[in-house]
């Protein structure tokens, strides 16, 4: 028995038309070159593909190819019934699930009109958790950026600090990322015995590691050439592209939907909103938007201690408290349009809800995902960039492929 050879051969144009990009050759101007960065480029964040359009050295266009990481989320929450979505959201923004769970939830609770019937115990363990996993988010976060533009030392520092987070998350849910924990009127379970102490005394062990973190990364010189001057979003580009977040607040807006929204127990907690101010360069550069993520890390902790008080104090564990309590055994909201949002570790997280009734499955259900459009501004800061610098840019803007392309 003999074996062919197959030769394969490709037909003119088969790479543009499986990889289809928006600039052809003829496009070009004299001098001008088309790179392509992923979607597997070390530098890129996720599966994301980027096609970059340079004359030499400076960047005149860049446009983001999406799709690379579909989720399939909307057809999945329209296809199931609302409490059986909550593992889905968990994988939109798979580093700050809690807080994709909290916004999820809240809007069915909101549409149920249960949401003032919810034990205030189960509101602040919901706001610790998410609380402590956008400080989880930030740190991958930050620590990545460094590792980005060549610093090492704080990547390890800071999956080290996370991975603290990580277990007691772990502990309270039984799962390190995908937690599931923030039900439709409740929450999965109570906090484990102890948990409350274990928490406040990580928080102690944090404090001085904050201290570390300014002046490793955002104090340091080479850090700072790095980012200062570089990747600037004007406020009105960052207000028109609906950019939310260390984005928007980075560019030197004070907008936090925990303190225009005044959901869940934030409220009654005290904590600052810092913004971009141009203390290194220019307001709303790559070095504004990481320092407002490390300052918000720092909030986070505050918001954190004061829960664990309540939860020690006013709101502490009783024999009769049921975290399933308020759960309804049936969900099945009234015929309405409804919209949910919630500040996510990455910006504004949004559900457009559309129901008829009849239902426990929404007819429509929209996620409205800050990542992608954080993500859109990319060509707006870029052109006239070094191509070195746009690393340094994507790097910037943190986003998570699982939340753009849903």
């Amino acid at each position: 028995m003999t074996t062919q050879k197959i030769q394969y051969e490709y037909a003119p144009g088969h790479f543009r038309a499986s990889e289809p990009g928006i600039y052809s050759p003829g496009d070009l101007g004299e001098g001008e070159m088309i790179l392509n960065m992923g979607p597997q480029h070390p530098s890129t964040h996720g599966v994301l593909r980027f096609e970059v359009v340079t004359d030499g050295e400076i960047i005149v266009d860049v446009v983001p190819h999406l799709g690379y990481l579909h989720r399939c989320f909307e057809k999945h929450a329209q296809s199931l019934p609302f409490n059986q979505t909550i593992p889905f959201v968990d994988r939109l923004d798979y580093l700050a699930a809690m807080n994709g769970e909290h916004a999820y939830v809240m809007g069915v609770e909101r549409m149920l009109g249960i949401e003032n019937d919810i034990p205030k115990r189960t509101e602040y363990i919901r706001v610790l958790v998410a609380e402590l996993n956008r400080i989880a988010a930030h740190f991958l976060g930050i620590g990545t950026y460094a590792l980005d533009i060549g610093a090492y030392t704080p990547f390890l520092w800071l999956m080290r600090d996370r991975e603290h987070i990580q277990r007691l998350l772990e502990w309270v849910s039984g799962a390190r990322m995908l937690y599931n924990y923030i039900w439709v009127g409740g929450l999965f379970y109570d906090l484990p015995v102890g948990f409350e102490a274990r928490c406040l005394e990580f928080i102690q062990y944090l404090k001085p590691k904050m201290t570390e973190l300014q002046q490793l990364v955002i104090e340091n010189d080479i850090f700072i050439k790095r980012t200062a001057n570089v990747g600037v979003l004007p406020l009105s580009v960052a207000i028109n592209y609906g950019c939310t977040g260390p984005m928007l607040r980075g560019s030197g807006l004070r907008y936090d939907l925990r303190r225009v929204d005044h959901y869940s127990v934030y409220p009654e907690i005290d904590f600052d909103i810092p913004i971009g101010e141009g203390q290194m360069g220019t307001v709303g550069d790559c070095w504004d938007r990481n320092n407002v993520r490390v300052q918000e890390c720092h909030q986070s902790i505050r918001i954190v201690e004061q829960c664990l008080d309540q939860l020690l104090g006013n709101y502490r564990r009783t024999p009769d408290y049921d975290p399933q309590a308020t759960v309804p055994k049936k969900i099945r909201p009234k015929a309405m349009d409804f919209y949910a949002r919630a500040e996510s570790a990455k910006g504004e997280l949004g559900f457009f809800f559309r129901t008829d009734g009849k239902s426990d499955v929404p007819v429509r259900c929209k996620a409205r995902s800050c990542s992608f459009h954080n993500l859109s501004v990319i060509s707006e800061i870029s052109r006239g960039a070094m191509l070195a610098d746009l690393v340094a840019i994507i790097g910037s803007i943190d986003v998570v492929m699982g939340e753009v392309d849903r």
